[in-house]
């Protein structure tokens, strides 16, 4: 059964890895390129046949035993795989989106020195993605969850001669093992808790206990801490938008089509657990809710190209979050899957620009390019509308059923999440229109040199704006006629599904945030094409609210105040006080004591014998006089 052939989706990747990381600097970078693609098309073809294999099996849930991986007292843990609904679903992305990546970075990447490296860690990040989602227990998750989390800080500092792009792959390091803490103690929580990390033995379990249990609360707390740091929530999303430092073709993969949802997937994985607990359920749409905002707001001024896209991804994360935290699991899941496809289509569309433009991101020197352009612009018109939420395309789909059930659980919260939808069609066709049309702003010899981008790269844009126009397909809503197909796929794994308002109610919140969305496009066409405004260089000419928008409302700089500089002044306490001062002084003061000691202790070896026999005699009689006084 092919089900049983699950092993192969994540080892063929490995064995890429392997193969181009041992020939990286000896094979033709056409074999690299064919090797690094080619495992992973593979991969996506056993995935599809895996999907179709379940899809026409009743039992919707295989465990693939592979081997007892760690045994300890009561500890058992095998590495085995799970192969469900909802991992069928997660294989189909991080393959089939992952493929058209590497596809794309052979023309990206083909003039790089490091090409065979840059595909072999591309590989092995997909080896662990996978690992991520296929894993039955939650060790085998964490190994995956690790590991991407080591292929994040490779890729992010792939260029890493340049110190800020070092520096952006050390913080996005460190910030995820904030969170990464976070899930280590869930996972020892667990075990304490039920005897065992597998799922098919935690969550009927879970189920006997009543909601609110503190135990329960604090695993689903810890859980949510570590899906903030790898989904790059309040307060630890920093380091997202600095992970731009890579080359595009990681932005792609990691931070639009596969690490960075990791913590939906876990957290909708763990739905059992977050059911009961409401309290940390509510948590989880305040955090998602004020990161999509704040994200929204920030993403308003930017003007370097991937930025606008960085913080767009930070602020859709925190829309899958607002789903989650009302207990809309599937449609959480349904904008994890159209985020991939719009998401890494404009990724890989802006990449398309900055290749065109020799490598320059600001939108301020760009401007008219979609003459030139052609299919780049068009196809990034379909993602900026996909994101923008406007039907028929995919994001209006996820958008709207993520904001219907908002508006059931909280009619405050779903205001600020209709009006954070405005807000992202207004700064996405902003870049759209900056970037696009007007006069071209750039130097005149490099507008001679601005050219389409070769068919490796344009190929993988163009299925992507198919899959990003007719991806919400799998969703439709049955007010529009559709049955939601997803919604009945991950029935079997999703156990509660909030009850949706009624068809006018649905019908006419669609209709609020499709007309305010459209509002939105018109102030931006208006002011962007219209006056043909560019955003000023001289902060001093610029208002003092964009002025903290652009600055990121001062957060990097707030943490460095508050936690970097504090801990970096107790560390130099501990090293020039108690490290040098205390310690090194007990040490060398014993060193200094013993030999200062034996500067007078040598004088009495004289080598007179004479004094040697006087010095026995002393002894005797002094042993001698002891004894007696001691009786």
């Amino acid at each position: 059964m092919i089900i049983d052939l699950v092993w192969l989706v994540p080892l063929i990747p490995l064995l890429g890895f392997i193969i181009n990381g041992l020939g990286r600097n000896t094979f033709s970078k056409s074999l690299i390129g064919f090797i690094g693609s080619g495992v992973i098309l593979i991969s996506f073809l056993i995935s599809v046949a895996i999907f179709f294999a379940l899809n026409g099996n009743p039992v919707q849930s295989h465990e693939v035993f592979l081997f007892d991986w760690i045994s300890a007292g009561q500890l058992h843990i095998p590495l085995s795989f799970l192969v469900d609904p909802l991992s069928s679903i997660m294989l189909l992305i991080i393959t089939g989106v992952g493929f058209l990546i590497h596809i794309y970075s052979a023309g990206y990447m083909h003039d790089d020195d490091g090409f065979g490296k840059f595909f072999s860690y591309l590989n092995l990040f997909i080896f662990f993605m996978l690992l991520l989602v296929l894993g039955s227990n939650y060790i085998v998750m964490f190994i995956g969850w690790e590991g991407v989390g080591l292929c994040s800080y490779l890729l992010i500092g792939f260029w890493f001669t340049n110190a800020s792009y070092a520096a952006a792959a050390k913080k996005a390091f460190v910030m995820n093992r904030i969170g990464d803490l976070g899930f280590l103690i869930a996972v020892f929580l667990i075990f304490t808790t039920f005897g065992s990390v597998e799922f098919a033995k935690v969550f009927p379990q879970a189920a006997t206990f009543m909601p609110g249990h503190p135990t329960i609360l604090l695993i689903t707390l810890c859980l949510f801490i570590g899906a903030c740091g790898k989904s790059a929530q309040l307060p630890l999303f920093t380091w997202l938008p600095d992970a731009m430092a890579g080359p595009t073709p990681v932005s792609a993969l990691i931070h639009a089509a596969t690490m960075v949802t990791a913590g939906i997937y876990m957290i909708a994985r763990s739905n059992v657990l977050f059911d009961l607990a409401p309290v940390i359920q509510h948590l989880i749409a305040i955090v998602g809710l004020a990161t999509a905002f704040l994200g929204a707001l920030i993403a308003l001024t930017q003007t370097d190209i991937k930025k606008v896209l960085a913080y767009s991804t930070v602020s859709q994360l925190g829309y899958m979050f607002l789903g989650l935290g009302v207990g809309a699991y599937d449609g959480a899941f349904f904008h994890v899957i159209t985020h991939a496809f719009f998401k890494a289509l404009l990724f890989l569309g802006a990449g398309s620009v900055i290749h065109a433009m020799h490598h320059e991101q600001d939108m301020r020197h760009m401007g008219g390019l979609r003459k030139k352009l052609p299919v780049t612009f068009i196809t990034m018109l379909i993602g900026t509308l996909a994101i923008a939420g406007l039907p028929p395309f995919s994001g209006f789909f996820s958008k709207d059923e993520i904001l219907a059930h908002v508006y059931e659980h909280d009619k405050v919260m779903w205001a600020i999440g209709a009006f954070t939808s405005f807000l992202t069609a207004f700064y996405m066709f902003r870049m759209l229109f900056l970037t696009f049309f007007g006069n071209y702003r750039g130097t005149h010899h490099a507008a001679e040199k601005i050219h389409e981008s070769p068919k490796s790269m344009t190929i993988p844009l163009i299925v992507l704006a198919v899959l990003s126009a007719i991806g919400g397909m799998i969703g439709i809503p049955e007010v529009l006629g559709g049955h939601h197909w997803l919604s009945h796929w991950l029935s079997p794994v999703i156990m509660h599904h909030p009850e949706a308002g009624d068809h006018g109610t649905e019908l006419m919140l669609m209709g609020i945030t499709v007309a305010g969305v459209v509002v939105s496009i018109f102030i931006a066409y208006a002011r962007y094409i219209k006056q043909n405004h560019v955003p000023v260089a001289d902060e001093a000419k610029r208002p003092a609210l964009a002025t903290i928008s652009y600055h990121k409302f001062y957060i990097d700089e707030i943490y460095d105040t508050v936690i970097r500089k504090p801990l970096d002044g107790l560390s130099t306490f501990f090293y020039k006080i108690v490290d040098t001062k205390i310690i090194d002084g007990i040490v060398n003061g014993l060193g200094w004591t013993t030999n200062e000691a034996s500067k007078g202790l040598r004088l009495v070896q004289s080598g007179n014998v004479g004094f040697y026999i006087f010095m026995m005699v002393v002894g005797i009689i002094s042993m001698l006089l002891y004894t007696y006084l001691s009786i």
